[in-house]
């Protein structure tokens, strides 16, 4: 006889209903953080089974799970469906035939083998097939089983999150993997930080980093931090001012595709962008991206602006809106969702934020915004959750989907960027559009990883300028 256990509740059988030739099964499918998660658990971070450059080398040529993890769901089968709760394993003999790869489907079957009146154990073969039905894991286990019935519902399981932002820094600079690296001047790196994250980023091949700044001060923390310059490039000058200035000039000399922000202040390094004179100004209005990579959130998302436009008027943002389109073509986005953020959904003439976005919808539809599909005001929630949207009865394409979302002001953006960061562990890059070349602009209390993130995305934008020119 086959026993199979409702979902919403936990039965067992006792011993007095068992017989010899009954038999349960039970399927899972591997996926990759199932792989993550019981290695977390158990602490086996075996390299066969974590590290992908290990694996190509190594005896299976796949991503492959623990083999106590297939165990395992032996365990949760004995324990939870046939013979079910009050069970206790007193033995077990396990032979693994074959790995089971990301992907895979386990089928576990275990079939009554023989009772043993005494003491009411039994012993049950066990076998696990594949997908394609082969076997990889047979055995046996003895358990003892209950011989009172219990029933109980099902307790609800919490959901789990895996938040590796190594492994999704690792997916990012991937995103460059091929490209020449591009020469970068960093202005002014003289703390840990904006020192550590250029080197690490020139060591991952993203960049070839020109360091602009006090030589003596430079060399100092690197010393202090045991940094390897090698033979990087630095241009010395007296003061952080100086930095910023020679660093543009090295752009409109062409010795450097892009900018790399320091242990120096934004108003500081802007100045020289911005300058009428010996700029890096272009007909677009300059704008700030973050680009986040959040756990709990399908998909990158780009937040702008929330760095250098205070409180932009409608037809900078227009610009803001244009430059954050034309990024995400090059991230590979054909046509990015923009919510146009505002506290509420619904257009109010008190409120200028929800004016603006009813505007800037309707200028992308007579071609004034191009690229992206834009849809406003939305509040946070419903720009990001189907659930909030199909709630509050908003029905469009991008409520629940954004790819970008514009921000009223930098305040507001700011402070939803740096929650993202610092409450969602979201890995975040962030880069200035706008001007004749990209700028790597991060806050100065940023990670070398934050770093490293922008500057993959400074690469993508300078490779993509690259080809347009040789297109023309």
């Amino acid at each position: 006889m086959r026993f199979e256990t409702p979902l919403e509740y936990l039965e067992s059988r006792t011993y007095e209903e068992i017989s010899v030739g009954d038999t349960s099964s039970l399927m899972r499918t591997l996926r990759p953080e199932d792989v993550k998660l019981f290695a977390l658990m158990s602490g086996d971070m075996n390299p066969a089974l974590a590290n992908a450059e290990f694996q190509r080398s190594g005896l299976f040529q796949d991503f492959i799970a623990h083999g106590m993890w297939t165990a395992s769901l032996l365990s949760t089968t004995l324990g939870t469906q046939f013979p079910g709760p009050g069970t206790v394993l007193i033995e077990s003999t396990l032979h693994f035939a074959r790995p089971i790869s990301i992907g895979d489907t386990v089928t576990v079957t275990i079939t009554v083998r023989q009772k043993f009146d005494h003491n009411h154990h039994i012993i049950l073969d066990c076998a696990c097939h594949n997908q394609d039905q082969l076997l990889v894991v047979s055995g046996s286990a003895e358990v003892l089983a209950p011989v009172e019935k219990i029933r109980a519902k099902r307790g609800a399981m919490p959901e789990i999150t895996i938040s590796d932002k190594y492994a999704r820094l690792q997916a990012l600079v991937q995103r460059a993997a091929g490209l020449e690296p591009i020469d970068m001047a960093v202005v002014h790196p003289c703390d840990r930080e904006s020192l550590k994250g250029a080197l690490l980023a020139a060591e991952a091949g993203l960049i070839r980093p020109i360091l602009v700044g006090p030589e003596q001060k430079i060399c100092s923390v690197a010393e202090e931090n045991g940094f390897d310059l090698g033979q990087h490039r630095i241009v010395s000058v007296r003061h952080s001012h100086e930095a910023a200035a020679m660093a543009v000039t090295l752009v409109r000399s062409g010795d450097a595709e892009a900018l790399m922000k320091g242990s120096l202040h934004t108003d500081e390094l802007m100045a020289e962008v911005i300058s009428r004179s010996a700029g890096l100004r272009t007909e677009r209005r300059i704008s700030h991206v973050f680009l986040m990579d959040v756990p709990t959130y399908p998909r990158p998302i780009m937040i702008t602006d929330a760095a250098i436009n205070i409180a932009p008027t409608l037809p900078e943002k227009v610009d803001i809106i244009q430059n954050a389109i034309d990024l995400a073509h090059v991230i590979g986005t054909p046509e990015p969702k923009v919510a146009i953020l505002s506290a509420v959904e619904t257009v109010s003439p008190k409120i200028q934020s929800t004016l603006d976005a009813a505007a800037l919808c309707k200028m992308a539809d007579r071609g004034q915004i191009k690229g992206g599909l834009l849809d406003g005001p939305l509040a946070f929630d419903n720009a990001v959750s189907m659930v909030a949207a199909k709630t509050k009865g908003i029905n469009s394409a991008v409520a629940g989907r954004a790819d970008i979302l514009v921000v009223p002001d930098l305040e507001s953006g700011n402070m939803i960027a740096k929650q993202l960061e610092y409450l969602a562990n979201a890995l975040s890059s962030g880069i200035v559009l706008g001007a004749r070349v990209p700028i790597v602009l991060t806050s100065r209390a940023d990670t070398a990883e934050t770093r490293i993130a922008s500057c993959v995305i400074a690469a993508l934008i300078a490779h993509d300028a690259r080809q347009r020119q040789t297109a023309v």
